[in-house]
């Protein structure tokens, strides 16, 4: 039996516990779009803009290539915080050799196919033959990161799963730091320009695997030659591809979901296009703080499953549901209730801000189930639950977003395209609330 002040003292210690990971992880997060922004200032500066637009370009298709694996981070952290909880150090190491030895093979594999990806990428992409060239001198510098960018992936998700947040922290702040120190050094000192910006990224990435090998310096290399013959076990690796694959069509889903919503936003003019990118940009920012929470989630949904303790889950849904669905919340009336204010330090237009009175306060249904479907994607990403996850956004793509989307683009209303987002969020957050309860129950 557990005493009434002894079970407060628990909840206080797993509250501190989750919310000292999750500040660690939205920490981690801030730093990728701080530099970005640092990025981007650099290039806007250059005489001319075109190696900005060439830029933009082309993380267009480095958007679709890596984040396509994402699964590398995503399948890693559930399964190392589930062998993290049954006190399986072997499995935890085998965890991330095994995701690693896959993230080798696919970035060399996109090394291997570079030119050919590039050329069907740069194909569908339209633009003018100066933004193309810069397009290209990026893309030609940045792919040659691709394993490495791969292995971080591996690296942060293992790191994750055994809630080594401030592990995480230091490899975002050295890849972050080194892009930021190298992009100037490139593009303003030696005069690079975008093909600067590539290389600058691509070698922060491989940085940011040795100072993550580093930081792995606890594992020996005796523990790594006792389980090396175990890596490519089939079973264990047909599990570890069948969660990938159910994780990828999850983030194929998510992306074409955005992707068709920004199209479609293009079709609707210039203006429309503009405040709707803005707009984005605000979901995208909510998102950064929100998946700290998120990670945080995982780490602790995939410890308690690997724990057997089910019956902890449920106030670990409750904390982390009631504060994500608080910050976004708390992001989209910020945002709706002093749209001048805010949007006038990313835009000067005045029919664009004119425009943004009229959708921003879409930000709220959209953020609101957003934040709830983002928590309960790490919640059950936590669990290793792939197909769970697949279901759900596809069928939040399927069933919530692609009728209003279509009605949207028949009547050419921006008004229903922000529905059709908003259902795409609610389908999603409610397909998944809807499984919670069947993981409460011992396994």
């Amino acid at each position: 039996m557990v005493l009434p002040a002894a079970a407060s003292l628990q909840r206080q210690n797993f509250r501190r516990r989750f919310f000292r990971l999750a500040i660690v992880n939205i920490l981690s997060n801030l730093l990728v779009p701080l530099a970005g922004l640092v990025n981007v200032a650099f290039l806007g500066h250059l005489s001319e803009i075109h190696h900005l637009a060439g830029v933009a370009l082309a993380t267009v298709l480095f958007n679709y290539i890596y984040w396509t694996f994402g699964f590398l981070r995503m399948g890693t952290t559930g399964t190392t915080a589930q062998a993290l909880g049954r006190g399986d150090q072997e499995a935890v190491l085998l965890t991330g050799l095994r995701n690693s030895v896959l993230a080798l093979g696919v970035g060399l594999a996109i090394l291997l196919l570079q030119h050919p990806l590039r050329e069907l990428g740069f194909t569908l992409l339209s633009a003018a033959p100066e933004v193309k060239a810069s397009g290209y001198a990026y893309y030609n510098a940045m792919i040659w990161g691709a394993p490495a960018t791969l292995l971080n992936y591996v690296l942060i998700g293992w790191f994750l799963g055994q809630e080594q947040g401030y592990r995480v922290l230091v490899l975002s702040a050295v890849g972050n730091g080194a892009t930021v120190a190298l992009d100037y050094l490139f593009i303003v000192h030696w005069g690079w320009e975008s093909a600067g910006a590539g290389w600058a990224t691509a070698s922060s990435q491989y940085l940011m695997v040795l100072v993550g090998l580093i930081l792995c310096r606890d594992v020996r290399l005796s523990q790594v030659q006792a389980v090396a013959k175990a890596i490519l076990d089939p079973s264990a690796l047909k599990a570890t591809l069948v969660l990938n694959g159910d994780i990828l069509v999850r983030t194929l889903a998510l992306i074409s979901t955005f992707a068709l919503f920004t199209n479609l936003s293009s079709l609707l003019g210039t203006v429309i296009l503009a405040t709707n990118t803005l707009l984005l940009q605000v979901v995208t920012l909510a998102a950064y703080f929100i998946d700290g929470l998120a990670f945080a989630t995982e780490s602790f949904a995939g410890s308690l499953r690997g724990q057997g303790s089910e019956q902890q889950l449920a106030p670990l849904v409750r904390i982390s549901g009631s504060t994500s669905l608080s910050l976004g919340i708390a992001f989209a009336l910020i945002f709706a209730l002093l749209p001048d204010s805010l949007f006038q330090l990313l835009t000067s237009h005045t029919e664009v801000l004119n425009q943004i009175h009229r959708y921003v306060w879409w930000l709220l249904p959209v953020l609101s189930f957003g934040s709830i479907a983002y928590m309960l994607d790490g919640y059950f990403l936590g669990l290793a639950e792939g197909r769970t996850l697949r279901w759900a956004t596809v069928t939040a793509a399927l069933a919530g977003f692609a009728p209003i989307a279509l009605a949207a683009w028949q009547l050419h209303s921006s008004q229903l395209l922000w529905l059709a987002l908003s259902l795409f969020m609610a389908v999603r957050g409610v397909a998944l609330g809807i499984q919670v309860p069947r993981t409460l129950r011992n396994k």
